[in-house]
């Protein structure tokens, strides 16, 4: 199960993106409307689990990814070029950061690990409008606590 959990550390109220219902999900839809790149043009296929945090007065938030065997990682993807950030495409545009490690075991590597920093209100509404739309095309639904 996939979730979304805003960790209110510094702020009295949480919320979360959790796998919605399937008579809860978009019928016909045929293109996402918002993807997770690591490599520019090849999309992220494994949706990630996210924490995010957040300031109490809203001037700042922080959201970690963890994605377990990212398609990036596949031997036949390996010739369309190296991880150069994470970067989150929609309708509006792109937000990145080139916050981005990846995790080994045994020598081979098994996960992402990708922190996005939010330094402003705007920045926050912006990335929630971007998990609105991933969360809708990867199957994801947003609740208050």
């Amino acid at each position: 199960m996939k979730v979304l959990a805003i960790i209110a550390s510094l702020a009295p109220l949480a919320s979360a993106f959790a796998p919605t219902s399937p008579s809860s999900q978009r019928l016909g839809v045929t293109s996402l409307s918002a993807e997770i790149q690591f490599v520019r043009g090849l999309k992220e296929k494994v949706v990630p689990d996210i924490k995010l945090t957040r300031a109490r007065d809203g001037s700042s938030g922080v959201a970690t990814f963890q994605f377990v065997s990212p398609n990036v990682f596949d031997a036949n993807t390996a010739a369309e070029g190296d991880v150069t950030g994470m970067f989150m495409i929609d309708e509006e545009g792109e937000i990145s950061t080139t916050d981005v490690n990846a995790k080994f075991s045994n020598g081979k590597p098994q996960a992402i690990e990708s922190t996005f920093v939010m330094k402003s209100p705007e920045e926050w509404d912006r990335f929630m409008r971007f998990m609105e739309r991933y969360g809708e095309d990867n199957g994801l639904g947003f609740s208050k606590a």
